[in-house]
């Protein structure tokens, strides 16, 4: 099968995925995958997860958003975040999903967008564990 270099970039790792032959994105428009030979383009990123496949052996990561840029032979993602399923505190995204829905409970003394936003990555975070 085909394969491509991913690289993912944080601004405080670089995971280098080496030569994979899949990967699946959260999209803004939804969920997107890249083969080898995908068409070049650029893709804004959202909370959620990221599905790769290497070597018939496929890895998770959890990201809160950024880009995919996809280029011929490579595919680099720029993300706000991003961690490994078997990297994840499943206790630090309990303690944090807690925190943001007692802050979701009080609407009229916080900032519930971003109460909400904390929600979304801290379920994310979990669920992405669970791989």
């Amino acid at each position: 099968m085909s394969t491509f270099q991913l690289e993912i970039v944080t601004p405080t790792r670089i995971y280098d995925e080496g030569e994979v032959s899949y990967v699946r994105c959260p999209g803004i428009d939804g969920l997107f995958g890249v083969l080898a030979n995908h068409t070049k383009s650029v893709f804004a990123l959202t909370v959620g997860e990221i599905k790769i496949i290497r070597d018939n052996e496929t890895r998770y990561f959890a990201t809160s958003g950024g880009y995919a840029e996809v280029t011929g032979k490579k595919v680099q993602l720029l993300l706000e975040s991003a961690e490994r399923s078997d990297e994840i505190d499943v206790e630090r995204a309990k303690e944090a999903i807690q925190r943001a829905r007692e802050r979701l409970a009080q609407k009229h003394k916080i900032d519930v967008v971003r109460a909400e936003s904390s929600l979304q990555r801290a379920l994310n975070r979990l669920r992405v564990a669970q791989r």
